[in-house]
């Protein structure tokens, strides 16, 4: 559903397939219920031990999905209405109320799981962490692998792909109550284009959030970085993967990157004008140098500067053909020398000063492995605090001669739509 707009055949296919499966299951079990808590999958009262590190249950309690109900009159309408609800809690999308009816009723009902007492409820999500940060980012990979071929082939961006990668980046580096800078290792040199552009997406909206701004500015930073090196898709496969030293017609076309990234970003939506700049200027440095060379020499944009440094941060830190990679403290002291006549001061020192701070927050993964380990020493914790509150809770309880506490759904009727 994220690859193929409404009304695709394959996703069409996909939903009918998944429509059917929920039937076969109903064939048996008329009513059947899901609970997601943490890395723990739970149908009806058994939990779900094969599918304990199934990157979706996490997902999907992240997304405030935690209690899952399917009635014996559930319809395929319903089912797909609900797929959205959840496309659109997954991506962070803004989903039109003015397509939603108020009165239409439902037989999918879902929402956050609460610890019911003699003191009220006990919202689960109080007690458990989100877990968001411990899934991979092998879909992401996956996408933007998907996405370049588009664009190479069809010479197209799929914008609401690219929209919804960064969506999902800032959903993995938020799922904690810290923020967490997941950075993928490269695992095969032909992939590096893949992975640097998630790499400098998860950087740029790290340092600019770092750097107090806005969310629609941190969002928009972020696509600009994940595109910054979209025009690599026309650099012939030999150039741009070659191990040893590029001859100087090779650098040439290597250089015509940026000029090429620009003008398939800015053709493919005009509204796209900061990633187009972006593109362009991410090789230009702040004494003029660089490449492309300009006519007339004027200041780079903001975000251009700052997608320059993480840029360079990133192509450093990964080792390549022709060098092993730096250590962070080497890199960040070069970034340092270089202030004044590659790098913005205000930048420069804002990263240095971030990857200082954050130094413990940043995971260094492939696409296959859950981010980052201290998240799941988290988890445990959480775990133990919940169980705890909930012996409390059943102590208060049977003290009060009042009912043991269980846990129960917390659903609205309808689901209310994610915020813009």
């Amino acid at each position: 559903m994220t690859l193929y707009a409404d009304g695709h055949p394959a996703r069409t296919r996909a939903i009918d397939q998944a429509f059917e499966h929920l039937r076969v299951l109903q064939s048996t079990d008329a009513h059947p219920q899901f609970s997601f808590l943490g890395y723990d999958v739970v149908y009806g009262n058994i939990a779900l031990r094969e599918l304990k590190e199934w990157d979706w249950g996490a997902r999907l309690a992240n997304a405030g999905i935690q209690r899952l109900e399917f009635g014996y009159d559930v319809t395929r309408e319903d089912f797909e209405v609900f797929l959205d609800e959840c496309l659109a809690r997954l991506t962070l999308q803004f989903i039109d109320s003015a397509t939603r009816s108020p009165e239409r009723k439902t037989a999918i009902k879902f929402g956050a799981i609460g610890v019911r007492g003699a003191e009220g409820t006990i919202r689960a999500e109080d007690l458990l962490p989100t877990a968001t940060i411990a899934y991979s980012l092998q879909e992401e990979a996956d996408t933007i692998r998907w996405l370049h071929d588009e664009v190479e082939v069809r010479g197209e961006l799929p914008l609401l792909e690219a929209e919804s990668v960064v969506k999902s980046l800032s959903v993995a580096m938020h799922g904690d109550r810290e923020i967490v800078i997941p950075l993928l290792q490269l695992k095969e040199f032909d992939q590096y284009t893949t992975t640097h552009s998630l790499n400098v997406s998860v950087l740029a909206m790290a340092l600019s959030e770092y750097m107090g701004m806005g969310p629609k500015d941190v969002r928009g930073f972020g696509v600009a970085g994940l595109l910054h090196d979209l025009g690599k898709v026309r650099i012939p496969k030999e150039v741009l993967t070659k191990p040893g030293k590029l001859t100087d017609e090779e650098w040439v076309i290597m250089r015509r990157h940026p000029v090429d990234g620009a003008k398939i970003i800015y053709e493919s939506d005009r509204q796209l004008d900061l990633a187009s700049a972006v593109a362009y200027e991410h090789h230009i440095m702040i004494n003029g140098g660089g490449y492309p060379n300009r006519h007339f020499q004027r200041e780079c944009h903001k975000a251009s500067k700052l997608v320059h440094i993480c840029d360079v941060y990133d192509a450093l830190r990964t080792t390549r053909p022709y060098r092993e990679a730096w250590e962070p403290d080497r890199i960040l002291q070069q970034i340092e020398k270089g202030i004044g006549w590659d790098f913005d001061e205000e930048v420069s020192r804002a990263f240095i000063q971030m990857m200082g701070q954050w130094e413990r927050r940043v995971a260094v993964v492939d696409d296959k492995t859950a981010l980052p380990q201290y998240a799941a020493a988290m988890l445990e914790a959480n775990r133990e605090n919940t169980a705890a509150a909930v012996s409390a809770a059943a102590s208060a309880a049977a003290s009060a001669d009042a009912p043991p506490p269980v846990a129960v759904p917390a659903v609205p009727d309808s689901p209310p739509s994610p915020a813009p």
